[in-house]
């Protein structure tokens, strides 16, 4: 039986038919593994989410986090999936060897976390953790590498990341937790933070908190900021965890889904006595942070898709099973046989935009982890920049695109299910409410279409905008000349053009004063933006289908033109029906999806800026 959390053959096809990774091997940084290795590894991913991972999944939820005496306890099952987590060396999958890590290309952990992420509660304890230790591993000395961030790579000491507070929210230059200077160099901080994912658990025997705080005396805003390692147990000279550093935990937080995750709020110093050390240099903090919160907007993006993943394979299967109601063609005969539900037209309708939509993220997650191994391991410093531009660009859509359509796919596979959808027997309800906190937290959506729309546009004068064009216009000309294609390529074309028309619009608003036109559509531009890559994307992928389909029709004696002839094929041969259903999906994406970006495009090209003209006494009297 397929799986139900991620489709493998799709996976595989992105992998070594699309962006060829196996080629990855050829370099002398990766060049220890070979497909044969990534096969293996990805078989005890899919084992391992399948087998342990998923049946946590609806337990947790049930019973959730506790907090009792100050301490807090996660569900039980995590015990054991974290030390099957860390046993397993799935920490640190793509960081140096040197740091615990396995040295894996980064699409490798990408790939093999697909199988994991569905149980977002959990994989973020490991998740966290694994961006902190990558924090301290770059800008840490030595000696904090050896003393915390070793043993959080290998998962013995967890991580988590303290920004929020209650009076600032998103505006983090408004925080209040300072930093006192100590005589031997290390600081007492003293503050409340709040929304802290991992703040406080069980899993492990002591917990490293990257803290942003003002040093004394420093500067009000983000310029002023620092940031500090600060542990829940202050370590002792042999590295064992000593006393407690006087934080505590005021409360976690009950929240919509993610039961089995500890969300805290933590008050630090309240008795004087938390002290933490400087990581990098002072009023860095923020530029440091932000290391950490790209790598975690990648995987709020992969959060996005494995959630959206796992609930289209489910409506799937239930569409299958479920019967209900005769075909149309006896929709008048009252003895007529009944059909599963995936024989009425609408049904196939939620079904296809969902897997368009699943496939469009899924290879955007897989282009942009490719992209960091390009980044660091191609032997061009030219392409490596290149590389680099890109990936700028394509964390905030990621992080937001992904966040927002993996919630949205989750809400029509509920609506596969009917009312059964909205009940707890089944697992699709969960899948929504545990994706729903994706586009809010590690920087709202709005946020992210700011940080694309009035810094990662302009980046290098357009040029990172301009590289990323040109490479959806080479697919653009190379689908033109492929007959089935050809169609889809003047659609991504008209696309492409306006999304780059739509930016120097922007630009040329701003300069002439009208700076509420590109900050009112950021998000809209965000989610086009994101549109023109889901469809460039699988117009790559159709092509590449679209080629091996040609050649299994001609070994098979099947025309391609010839509807009937193609059906008799994919019912005897599953990778014919891959390809076509890889084909089909490109196809409809771009004529029912793609469309809307002209719509988006109408409305910021009229320049319409109803809601700053309206007055607030005017939303409700």
């Amino acid at each position: 039986m397929a799986s139900l959390i991620n489709d493998e053959r799709d996976q595989d096809f992105l992998l070594y038919e699309v962006l060829e990774i196996d080629r990855f091997c050829e370099r002398p940084r990766y060049g220890d593994f070979s497909r044969e290795t990534f096969e293996m590894i990805l078989t005890e991913a899919k084992k391992f989410g399948t087998g342990e991972i998923f049946p946590a999944l609806a337990e947790a939820d049930h019973e959730g986090c506790r907090l009792e005496n100050g301490q807090v306890f996660v569900p039980g099952s995590f015990h054991r999936l974290y030390r099957m987590y860390r046993e397993g060396g799935w920490f640190g999958m793509n960081k140096p060897v040197e740091m615990g890590g396995q040295g894996l290309p980064a699409i490798m952990s990408v790939a093999a976390k697909c199988w994991f992420m569905h149980n977002f509660a959990f994989t973020s304890y490991p998740g966290l953790t694994e961006g902190a230790a990558h924090l301290i591993e770059t800008y840490g000395t030595k000696a904090q590498i050896e003393k915390y961030g070793t043993k959080m790579m290998g998962g013995l000491w967890a991580g988590t990341m303290c920004l929020t507070e209650p009076q600032a929210g998103t505006d983090v230059g408004n925080i209040k937790t300072k930093a006192i200077r100590r005589p031997d160099g290390t600081f007492l901080i003293q503050g409340t933070k709040l929304f802290i994912t991992g703040g406080d658990h069980d899993l492990t025997e002591n917990i490293i908190h990257p803290v942003l705080a003002r040093i004394e005396g420093d500067p009000p805003g983000t310029e002023g900021i620092s940031i500090f390692i600060v542990p829940k147990y202050r370590v002792n000279d042999d590295g064992t965890p000593g006393q407690a550093n006087d934080i505590t935990i005021g409360s976690i937080e009950e929240k919509m889904g993610l039961h089995g995750s500890s969300t805290c709020l933590m008050n630090f110093g309240e008795n004087n006595a938390c002290i933490g050390e400087l990581l990098g240099e002072e009023r860095q903090g923020i530029k440091i942070m932000f290391k950490m919160m790209n790598e975690a907007r990648i995987g709020v993006g992969l959060q996005g898709l494995t959630s959206a993943s796992i609930a289209y394979l489910h409506a799937l299967n239930y569409a299958r099973e479920r019967i209900q109601g005769a075909s149309l063609l006896n929709m008048t005969n009252p003895a007529a046989p009944k059909v599963a539900i995936i024989e009425h037209a609408d049904v196939r309708r939620m079904l296809i935009w969902m897997k368009a939509q699943v496939e469009g993220m899924r290879a955007l997650m897989f282009y942009t982890a490719y992209l960091v191994d390009q980044a660091v391991s191609h032997e061009d410093e030219g392409e490596r920049e290149r590389y680099l531009g890109i990936i700028e660009l394509l964390t905030p859509i990621c992080k937001a695109f992904c966040s927002d359509i993996g919630f949205r796919v989750t809400e029509t596979a509920m609506q596969v299910y009917g009312g059964y959808g909205y009940c707890s027997e089944y697992p699709v309800e969960q899948f929504m409410r545990d994706e729903k906190i994706a586009s809010l937290y590690e920087g709202t959506n709005g946020i992210q279409a700011l940080d694309l729309v009035g810094r990662k546009l302009g980046m290098k004068k357009g040029l990172n905008f301009m590289n990323l064009l040109g490479e959806m216009g080479k697919t653009v000309s190379k689908s033109k000349d492929i007959p089935e294609l050809a169609d889809l390529a003047g659609d991504l074309e008209e696309a492409v053009n306006a999304l780059g028309q739509t930016s120097l619009f922007f630009a040329k608003t701003a300069k002439a004063g009208n700076f509420y036109v590109p900050v009112a559509n950021a998000y809209p531009f965000l989610m086009m933006m994101g549109q023109v890559l889901a469809a460039w994307l699988l117009l790559w992928e159709a092509g590449v289908a679209e080629e091996k389909l040609g050649v299994i029709c001609k070994a098979g004696g099947a025309d391609r033109k010839n509807r009937a002839e193609l059906s008799a094929l994919i019912k005897d041969d599953s990778e014919a029906a891959f390809y076509h259903g890889k084909v089909l999906a490109a196809r409809y994406y771009m004529k029912h999806i793609l469309p809307e970006v002209q719509g988006t495009v109408k409305a910021i090209r009229s320049e319409d800026l109803s809601m700053m003209d309206i007055d607030d006494a005017s939303f409700a009297s």
